[in-house]
């Protein structure tokens, strides 16, 4: 039990997450699954985004032409989520119709149908989907970067997936994923809104307790140590525009350093958020790379992000280059900032300034009812909910030492990945180790 929710898990495996708020007449109903594109092999990458389309495609009780109409027709919104190491679908509706999301979602647990027919018209859909994203240049500066930062952990591959693995994944293939992963033991069901806990549990048990156990889904234990070198990589493809990423490998959010690199993510590029449905935006204006990069005219825009994840997976710094300047010469100036980071202390207050710019980013992703659903089951994803309780007390006790340690530590060259977006006709991807 945490303060303020009530969590069980049924016979059959199932975690229940229930959070009571009773600020408007709203529910919101997640329920995430333990399966994302770290959990898929090589040859058969993007089984988990593909499965994730095919829940969409109806039941023998709800047939795919019912569901949306049914969820659009009482006022209510769906959608669903596949990262690296999840799957999540979610409905918020009105109060009086949390029945219907907890029908829908225990319903597609177990009897979604994958016809033929569907499958292929979904590989179209997704093929088309990836290529689209193939004229987007960070898309294939992200996918080249992602790639060349693991040797074989599948965190070496994005979501959407090869297009030759979409070419040619079976309706065997995306049944036995689904079989294997959607079951109530790999799952969390999490509601937050306006409901009665007493009145809900029974009928969660006599809905969902019903679902057979099913076999244990098997995530392999993955570890993957970081690169001994710098490697750097240059993109070509369409486009006008100069970007340059550089990824770290960082440590997986349930490591105490996870907090401190928050922190230091809001002081050097700003503050970023964690959460993957909504919440506002904070002005990175008083971050180190932005007053050195953007106000002295190196770059357009500059920008980090950290990703809570299970396996270390990497810290991210992605530059838009001015027309003007050089991608070498700027990462200068990010080494040098760097630098400082690693050779002196941080002074108190600038600290004090970042928590609190990423505290309020924090508060902002759990502003709403769907966003309280969303963290009760996305925090048991990577670690607990309580990860996410005391996420801000974590972060009130960074000192400028710790602040100095991660720097050392994880921003060394030796750790990177530094990735070039030069525009150019040919699409080419040049890849070597720094010496």
């Amino acid at each position: 039990m945490t303060t303020g929710i009530t969590q069980y898990k049924l016979e059959n495996g199932l975690m229940v997450s229930l959070k009571e708020i009773h600020t408007a007449p709203i529910v919101s109903h997640w329920v995430s699954f333990r399966v994302g594109s770290r959990d898929e092999l090589p040859g058969k990458t993007g089984l988990s985004h593909w499965v994730e389309h095919m829940q969409f495609k109806g039941t023998p009780q709800f047939p795919n032409t019912l569901l949306d109409k049914t969820i659009s027709r009482h006022g209510g919104i769906w959608n669903a989520f596949t990262y690296l190491d999840w799957t999540a679908y979610f409905e918020t509706l009105p109060a009086d119709k949390l029945e219907l999301a907890i029908q829908i979602e225990s319903d597609r647990m177990v009897n979604c149908l994958y016809s033929p027919k569907e499958v292929e018209s979904e590989r179209s859909v997704i093929i088309s989907e990836r290529e689209g994203h193939e004229n987007e240049p960070l898309f294939r500066l992200d996918e080249a970067i992602q790639h060349a930062a693991f040797d074989s952990h599948p965190y070496r591959y994005g979501t959407i997936g090869e297009k030759k693995d979409l070419r040619r994944i079976s309706r065997e293939d995306l049944y036995n994923h689904y079989q294997t992963y959607y079951a109530p033991g790999n799952a969390v069901l999490a509601i937050a809104g306006d409901f009665n806990t007493d009145i809900v549990i029974p009928k969660i048990k006599e809905i969902y307790g019903a679902i057979k156990t099913g076999c244990p889904a098997i995530h392999n234990s993955q570890h993957e140590p970081p690169p001994g070198s710098e490697r750097r990589l240059e993109v070509r493809g369409p486009g006008e525009t100069t970007y340059l990423q550089l990824a770290y490998r960082s440590p997986q959010a349930a490591h105490d350093d996870f907090f401190a690199f928050s922190v230091l993510n809001s002081l050097l590029t700003g503050p970023s958020g964690l959460s993957f449905f909504g919440g506002g935006g904070i002005s990175n204006k008083t971050s180190r790379l932005y007053r050195s990069l953007v106000e002295k005219d190196w770059a357009i825009s500059v920008g980090g992000g950290l990703q809570a994840t299970i396996d270390p997976f990497f810290y991210e710094i992605m530059i838009t280059v001015r027309p003007d300047q050089k991608p070498g010469m700027i990462l200068d100036v990010v080494d040098n900032e760097i630098c400082r980071l690693q050779d002196s202390l941080v002074p108190t207050e600038e600290i004090d300034r970042a928590i609190k710019q990423a505290r309020a980013l924090f508060a902002y992703s759990t502003e709403n009812i769907t966003n309280q659903a969303f963290w009760l089951g996305y925090a048991e994803m990577f670690a607990s909910y309580d990860w996410f309780v005391h996420y801000v007390d974590h972060l009130s006790k960074i000192t400028p030492a710790d602040i100095q340690r991660i720097a050392q530590e994880y921003l060394r060259p030796s750790r990177r990945v530094v990735g070039t977006y030069l525009p150019g006709k040919r699409k080419r991807i040049i890849t070597h180790a720094a010496t």
